[in-house]
């Protein structure tokens, strides 16, 4: 029996609500942009978290400065019992210098996932040895814990790409618990057999980014996402249930309304839309 996803304001800060050891349901935490705090099956996954100023530091002077349009919403060291990290794609928002090691230190059991064609970005990012990561590529199966799986599979940001060994450098995940699966998407646009490789994992939630692309920005190296149309198109598309709309509100010059984004939810009504909220903690009901 499928469920529905449910929304509960947090009523004190994550850091204080991340101290309880994740449960056995599915509960969803957003660190902002494409990051989340997932605790699925009494296991807690990482995905694409920044939760540092490593990219304003960077581009200080620039056309596009990448100040912060909401604060962290908890210190990477104060995230606690993390058994995974994944991260989808090397660009520093999604495997961010400024956060995995201290994530990391604070988790010394914790696995870092990350695409093959990363083995190098991933090392120097996360100060792990390379001995302690899991590389992985799309449709190669991981098993990484007990009662959890992981499906990698394709991203194209905007495009497909291939290392020389033919490594994507943009991955999904599929994570599955058994009684749910939920597909982040990692960064990405729509391709030919995107649907039929997503739909054949039989995901129950998609979370996607929103942000959408312009041409003023792919053509200045910042590649764009899913429009929020499209998102809803492919959930609806891939046999979904619900949706969870991500990468928004971090970039003045790349980001979407969430107005638009509550609008588009409100009128929709094959697929479930719920925002990605700092203040809320999302969870998976069943019955």
């Amino acid at each position: 029996m499928r469920g529905r996803l449910e929304e509960m304001p947090l009523s004190e800060p994550l850091a204080a609500r991340l101290k309880a050891r994740p449960g056995d349901g599915l509960q969803l935490y957003w660190l902002g942009q494409a990051g989340f705090v997932i605790d699925i099956a009494g296991r807690r996954v990482v995905v694409d978290p920044y939760l540092s100023d490593t990219l304003a530091a960077k581009y200080a002077g620039t056309p596009r400065p990448h100040i912060r349009m909401m604060p962290p919403p908890v210190h990477p060291g104060e995230i606690p019992f993390v058994d995974l990290v994944l991260c989808t794609h090397a660009h520093t928002d999604h495997m961010d210098p400024g956060t995995l090691p201290a994530l990391l230190a604070a988790n010394p059991a914790a696995r870092l996932v990350a695409p093959r064609a990363m083995r190098q970005q991933a090392v120097a990012r996360s100060g792990l040895p390379e001995e302690a990561l899991v590389l992985a590529d799309a449709a190669e199966k991981l098993d990484p814990l007990t009662g959890l799986s992981i499906m990698p599979t394709r991203a194209a940001h905007e495009t497909l790409e291939t290392d020389d060994d033919g490594n994507h450098l943009f991955l999904g995940y599929v994570i599955d618990a058994g009684s749910v699966r939920l597909w982040h998407s990692g960064d990405g646009i729509c391709f030919d057999g995107l649907e039929e490789d997503v739909r054949s994992l039989k995901p129950d939630i998609a979370l996607l980014p929103v942000n959408g692309r312009r041409p003023e920005l792919s053509d200045n190296g910042v590649p764009g996402n899913f429009t929020l149309l499209e998102a809803v198109a492919l959930s609806r598309a891939i046999g979904v249930t619900d949706m969870i709309a991500h990468h928004y509100g971090l970039f003045d010059f790349n980001t979407e309304s969430p107005d638009v984004i509550d609008r588009i939810a409100s009128e929709t009504t094959d697929v479930r839309i719920k925002r990605a909220r700092a203040d809320v903690v999302i969870s998976w009901r069943t019955g």
